[in-house]
């Protein structure tokens, strides 16, 4: 009866969660004041603030991080002996790229063939709803059973570590029996998964200069070094003929052992075109689960439309380095660095220059807390038992929080499943999944607590 009553209670919550949403979306909350102003993010901040006053939580605070970012913490006081569970997801959110490619407003949630569809929809805005309508959910049926911190993170998009180092200075803050991340998906909607596995990333800036100045292609052009074709040359340089990651000194041939991903049901996911192959060796599973990947995010070169007829000088690029459990992402940021160092062509100069790094991370799903955390899904998921899979993304905190506390059980939910298409054009979340996962986020609370008591 308990568990009914907490499904029609969620199921009641869905109207307000989709108002809250669209309040939260309209924020534009790129943690990147060049492109959107910091203001953004701030207002951003406070409404999870008071999201969490309204809630009863205490000791509310906006902790200003050392990069420069807001991190939104609060406490909400449970039983005496109860457990400790902390709650985590982040506002800030990727930048929209193309607005003319979205279908609606990027900042405007937009409910379209059953989704609603927003910038931060799924990527993790919808975690903030998700966690806040597990909680109305238990208040409204007996109150929380357990010790709840909640911390929504302000630049975990940016990946500059701001909420790590301030979680390193202040440990007693974060500390937890059990810390549920609610910012990865479900393998497919309707799916029921936890997340076994996070690839680590670094990212850099890559600088190549060839000349003083740019140069008339046709006086100088076929003997004056080119910056943007030794650009070209040291990116290639990556990447085998079949794609696969190929970063000198890196291990790129480790395999993956548990849920696999058909490479059919990838392409679709994937939107991959007809006729175009996929990259990398080995199955699906083992190159974006097991195995490094580099991504060439951005060039700095003359667009197409007003380019003159002129050898480059100067060209730069950002350049991402997934990289799986079991390798250091600080040991991968030196060979990705020498890497692109001893390729460049013709002497070409090399700046190389770190702007993000974080840890991969890999969870204990033996742990007592995935025992609750299955009995939870099985029942908001008829009929589905709880997966276990990777994800090639990276949640730097994961780690920081799995040194802080060794004895703390990592549980990694959410909204991000395939059709959820985060960091692209017309991101969306599934309604479907936020009900249930709301659902699972309560029932597991009062799983985990009567486990503990």
């Amino acid at each position: 009866m308990e568990q009914s009553r907490l499904a029609e209670t969620v199921a009641s919550l869905q109207s307000r969660a989709r108002t809250e949403l669209a309040e939260l979306v309209a924020f534009r909350s790129v943690a990147d004041p060049a492109q959107f102003p910091k203001s953004e993010c701030e207002a951003a901040a406070n409404w999870v603030a008071e999201a969490l006053r309204t809630e009863g939580f205490e000791d509310v605070a906006l902790l200003d991080t050392p990069d420069g970012s807001q991190s939104v913490y609060g406490f909400l006081p449970g039983p005496a002996g109860a457990p400790t569970v902390l709650l985590y997801a982040h506002y800030d959110v990727q930048p929209p790229l193309d607005e003319a490619a979205w279908l609606s407003p990027p900042f405007e949630l937009t409910e379209r063939d059953g989704r609603w569809y927003g910038r931060g929809a799924a990527d993790c805005k919808g975690g903030v709803i998700m966690h806040l309508t597990a909680l109305r959910a238990l208040k409204a049926n007996g109150g929380v059973p357990v010790n709840v911190k909640v911390i929504c993170e302000g630049s975990e998009e940016q990946g500059t570590g701001g909420l790590e180092r301030y979680a390193e200075a202040h440990p007693e803050l974060l500390s937890a029996d059990t810390i549920v991340i609610g910012d990865t998906g479900n393998f497919r909607a309707g799916l029921p998964t936890v997340t076994a596995t996070l690839r680590g990333m670094t990212l850099v800036r890559v600088k190549v200069d060839t000349l003083e100045g740019n140069l008339h292609s046709g006086q100088f052009g076929g003997a004056a070094p080119d910056a943007l074709a030794a650009l070209i040359r040291v990116l290639d340089s990556l990447r085998s003929a079949d794609g696969s990651t190929t970063v000198e000194g890196l291990d790129a041939e480790a395999s993956w052992d548990g849920l696999q991903y058909p490479e059919d049901a990838f392409r679709q996911d994937a939107k991959v075109l007809d006729g175009v192959g996929l990259i990398g060796s080995g199955t699906v599973a083992d190159r974006i689960w097991a195995r490094p990947a580099v991504t060439v995010l951005g060039i700095d070169c003359p667009p197409v439309i007003g380019a003159t007829p002129s050898v480059q000088a100067g060209a730069r690029a950002l350049v991402s380095l997934r990289v799986p459990p079991g390798t250091d992402a600080a040991g991968a940021t030196k060979l990705l660095t020498s890497h692109l160092e001893s390729a460049a062509p013709w002497g070409a100069r090399v700046e190389v220059e770190q702007v993000g790094q974080g840890q991969a991370f890999r969870a204990d799903t033996e742990s007592p807390a995935y025992a609750s955390m299955a009995a939870a899904m099985r029942v908001a998921y008829p009929g589905e038992e709880m997966q276990t899979s990777g994800m090639g993304g990276s949640i730097p905190l994961c780690n920081t929080l799995a040194t802080l506390y060794p004895e703390a059980e990592i549980l990694l939910i959410g909204l991000s499943e395939p059709e959820a298409r985060i960091h692209a054009v017309n991101e969306s979340v599934s309604p479907e999944e936020l009900e249930r996962l709301s659902l699972t986020e309560a029932l597991f609370l009062t799983e985990y607590a009567r486990s503990k008591a």
